[in-house]
């Protein structure tokens, strides 16, 4: 495992010897840290498209719809006959995340899912697996009958993005064909909201199953939460879930308003806190935000200026590491804040991802702690139970680096991990 982010500290990673990766290398083997997934496999089909275009098929610009196969598939070969389809990528927010995560990591990452028993060269499935780092182990998917996924992604000319979903057999996966082990392993189980959008559907069966054998083993839940259309359409259900099963809940100030019905996103994630123990909020061009629980007596203050917005003094201990609440004596709510490195890149090149790669950078870092913590027991880094390796303030401006490497590409996956160097003015960031 790669160490997480670049910063000076004693608390380095034992160096192993680089080897070259088996295709049946073992997942349970000594060293190897995971984090596994449940995802709904998706191809991305990205259409350039006009408003009258989203108009004439009813598609709320901005938000994500269900249509059916023979639709997608008209739309699909309409727009590919006459050369308008731009790119087609695989896709899906749990999907998204584990790649970034084992390219970030140099570690393995386990999909949960479906896909297409009959995989023909050139076709979605093939396209997909192809694009996926070798890293992220496919092994475990289910086969289906049924084609994969496809999410139609519509790029209106102000560059806001309009999502059509062919399901395909990604809701199909059964409880049954769940590896029991492996996601007692896992470093942390990530989910998302689309899983369980509908509770009679196989896959929410299958989430809802996985989350409890991972709160059995102790293993963090981790929650990606879609677009602020979903949230509403199931928002009791997610508060619920949230409250009973979800250690680290991700989203953006459009999400977390609907979620939280508070508008300011510092408030919305101190709400939030109220049924997680983690909070990561992506807010654009204004940066992140990241909320966290830590028991008061460990709670490590910082030493960069203090900053007021809507709560006093937020970032007053965001040197400190994220605990669970039922491990704290005196839990308190602690917060950071970052606005986009170097301001945000001069050109953006693409935004769909960069939610995703922010939660890569904090599964990392969970992950990196479970690493170090078997590694070197006796640590003073371990002398707590904590949920992850760094401060929330480290891991702000790690997942803010990654964010930032996503937008200035083309594809909502990372395509390589950050830069081996970096230059004076990136060192100084890291160092802080």
């Amino acid at each position: 495992m790669k160490f997480p982010g670049r910063r000076n500290t004693k608390h380095y990673f034992p160096v192993e010897e680089k080897k070259r990766s088996s295709f049946d290398s073992d997942l349970h083997s000594p060293g190897n840290v995971y984090v596994a997934g449940i995802e709904q496999l998706l191809v991305d089909i990205e259409i350039p498209v006009d408003e009258e275009f989203l108009e004439t098929y009813g598609f709320k610009k901005g938000e994500s719809s269900i249509i059916d196969d023979e639709l997608a598939e008209k739309i699909y070969r309409e727009k590919k006959n006459t050369g308008r389809i731009e790119g087609e990528f695989p896709g899906g927010a749990v999907g998204n995340t584990l790649h970034n995560f084992s390219i970030l990591s140099d570690s393995p990452s386990v999909a949960l899912g479906t896909i297409n028993k009959n995989i023909e060269v050139g076709d979605y499935a093939f396209k997909y697996i192809c694009n996926t780092s070798s890293k992220v182990n496919l092994s475990y998917l289910q086969p289906c009958p049924k084609p994969m996924g496809r999410a139609l992604c519509f790029v209106a000319p102000d560059g806001e993005r309009t999502f059509a979903i062919s399901k395909g057999c990604m809701n199909d996966l059964s409880p049954e064909f769940l590896p029991v082990d492996v996601i007692e392993n896992a470093a942390a189980l990530l989910v998302t909201a689309y899983t369980i959008r509908d509770p009679n559907s196989p896959i929410a069966k299958s989430t809802y199953r996985a989350v409890e054998i991972a709160k059995k083993a102790n293993v963090p839940v981790v929650l990606s939460l879609g677009t602020s259309g979903l949230v509403k359409e199931i928002k009791e259900t997610l508060l619920k879930f949230i409250e009973e099963n979800v250690s680290v809940v991700a989203m953006n100030e459009s999400e977390a308003l609907t979620l939280t019905d508070i508008e300011d996103p510092l408030l919305a994630a101190e709400k939030a806190l109220d049924f997680c123990d983690m909070v990561l909020l992506t807010v654009g061009a204004r940066g992140l935000y990241i909320g966290a629980i830590v028991d008061e007596s460990i709670a490590r203050p910082t030493k960069e200026p203090l900053h007021t917005k809507s709560i006093v003094e937020y970032n007053k201990f965001e040197y400190s590491r994220v605990m669970r609440r039922d491990g704290c004596t005196t839990p308190i709510k602690v917060y950071t804040h970052i606005n986009p490195f170097h301001g945000g890149p001069v050109y953006i090149k693409n935004t769909n991802g960069a939610g995703d790669a922010a939660l890569a950078a904090v599964l990392h870092d969970i992950s990196a702690n479970l690493y170090h913590r078997q590694k070197v027991p006796n640590s003073p880094k371990h002398s707590t139970s904590f949920l992850t390796y760094s401060s929330i303030s480290q891991i702000s401006k790690y997942a803010n680096r990654v964010s930032f490497e996503v937008l200035t590409q083309n594809s909502p996956r990372l395509l390589r991990g950050l830069p081996e160097r970096e230059d004076g003015l990136e060192e100084a960031y890291w160092a802080k």
